[in-house]
């Protein structure tokens, strides 16, 4: 526990937690390939099977018939690197590539424009 004032980083965090899961270790010390290029073109969302707002942005790609491609960071510590790169550090998701413009989390008025959706 920590005063709101005094948050550890995220490494820091992400260190006590691979102390709890060997999966997590085992992924926080993979280095991504370079082998296999991200994504890139069109929409491109980097999310997680749990997160509940790449649920909601899941959906709401799929009611307005918009294609993309769907990134998982869990599976993927490139992707999960490009994602801290892009949000300052945090691993938050979704996030978006579209068409090289970024968009992190799922703000709604943001992807409406950059998709021109009324």
């Amino acid at each position: 526990m920590h005063d709101i004032g005094e948050q550890p980083s995220n490494q820091v965090l992400f260190e006590e937690l691979a102390k709890c899961d060997p999966a997590i270790a085992a992924a926080l010390r993979a280095e991504p390939s370079q082998d296999e290029p991200l994504p890139h073109g069109g929409v491109v969302m980097y999310c997680t099977a749990w997160c509940p707002d790449c649920k909601r942005a899941r959906a709401w790609l799929r009611s307005h018939n918009i294609p993309y491609t769907e990134v998982d960071i869990d599976a993927n510590p490139k992707a999960a690197a490009q994602v801290r790169q892009w949000a300052n550090g945090n691993q938050t998701t979704p996030t978006f590539d579209i068409d090289g413009r970024i968009v992190v989390d799922f703000n709604e008025d943001q992807l409406r424009e950059l998709l021109k959706i009324r």
